[in-house]
Parts: structure tokens; sequence; C-alpha cells
């Protein structure tokens, strides 16, 4: 039994939510690496022994509980540590925006990834064409978001948010800040406040480094 939460992860990948939520919340944890966990070997056996599908992020809490999707961590997090304002509580007039976009991200743009980054083992005879595809998909899923979004500074209009951590971690990646930038202003405003976040910064220059 331990007083921490224990985050097995990778830098710069989805285990960055985790991390960012942790840190906001103020809550004591621990980072154990686990690169190289997406074959075979010593990585992936020890996030197997708790983690049957083998994802990051992969959370213990300082009980001993297991929770394997940053939305549930997210959402757990929340619960626990209210004052943080990792998300609207129940009750709050923005807590239905606020659960829409996030299972949005964790359900529609998150699983581009699953497939976008290892086409071969779901399209072995079309594998390029399958990632092209995937990726397309994943830029007009942004330009979605652009246009959705409001003028306020965050994705709550005034109010930051766990929303702004997925905006800032998951705009890193393909198709990366540049093109984020360049297309949609407003989303990368966004993911720009979220880097200056005290809370935030030293996750973002752990997991990004310029």
């Amino acid at each position: 039994m331990t007083d921490r939460w224990q985050l097995y992860g990778v830098r710069g990948w989805g285990s960055a939510l985790a991390e960012a939520a942790l840190a906001w919340v103020d809550a004591p944890f621990d980072i154990i690496d686990v690169e190289g966990f997406d074959r075979p070997g010593p990585a992936r056996d020890r996030l197997i022994a708790i983690n049957p599908l083998a994802r990051v992020p992969t959370l213990v809490s300082p009980a001993g509980d297991v929770l394997t999707e940053s939305a549930a961590i997210i959402l757990h997090l929340a619960d626990l540590y209210p004052g943080a304002a990792l998300a609207p509580a129940t009750g709050d007039p923005l807590r239905p925006a606020f659960l829409h976009r996030l299972i949005w991200f964790v359900s529609v743009v998150y699983p581009t990834f699953t497939f976008g980054d290892y086409p071969e083992r779901w399209a072995p005879d079309a594998a390029e064409q399958l990632a092209s595809r995937v990726n397309d998909f994943r830029r007009t899923l942004w330009l979605q978001l652009e246009e959705d979004v409001g003028e306020g500074e965050w994705m709550l209009d005034d109010r930051p948010s766990a929303l702004d951590i997925y905006v800032a971690i998951m705009s890193h990646w393909r198709p990366r800040r540049p093109w984020i930038a360049a297309n949609c202003p407003k989303l990368h405003k966004v993911a720009r406040r979220a880097d200056a976040l005290p809370t935030l910064q030293p996750v973002m220059a752990r997991n990004f480094p310029a």
C-alpha cells in the first residue's frame, strides 16, 4: 500500500493525458516508464500484468485500483479532487458540454491513432492507404472541432478544464502543431494557453521537449 498513484506510461504518448490530470489536481504520483510496451519484451510483460490490453495510460490508485482509460481517469480524479476544477461538477450547466466533448476525444479522435499508427496490423495488404485515409479523416475532425469551439479562451469558454489538456497534448500528434496553427487557430490558442498553465508546464516540457 502506498499513498502515491502509479502511472504506467511513455513520454509523449497517451499517458501524458493522465500525467497532466494528476499534475492538475496536485496528486502525488510516480511514473513507471514502459517504453516499448507495443512490442514483445519486458516492458509489455510488465504492463500486461496489470492491464491485459497492454495500453497506456494505466493508472494504479493508492488503494490498488486500476484505471485504464483516460476519460475514466479524468472523471475519477475530478470526483476525488473537486476543488481542482478538472471537470464541471454534476449539476453544473457546463457538465453536458464537457462530457460530450470528453467522450468525443476518446471515442472518435483517439481511435484513429490505434489504426493509423499500426496500419499493417489491420490492413497488411493496404497499410499505406489505410494510414493515409485515417490521417485525412483525423484532419477533418480537427476542422470540425475548430468550427464548434466558441470564442472564449478555453474549450469551455472562460473556464479551463481537462478538455484543454486533450487539445494541448493531442495537437502534438499527427497532424501536429504546425498544421493546427495554420488550420485551427482557435484550437491552437487553446493549446498554447494550456501549455502555459503552471501546473501543466512541467508535464508538457517532459513529454514534448522543444
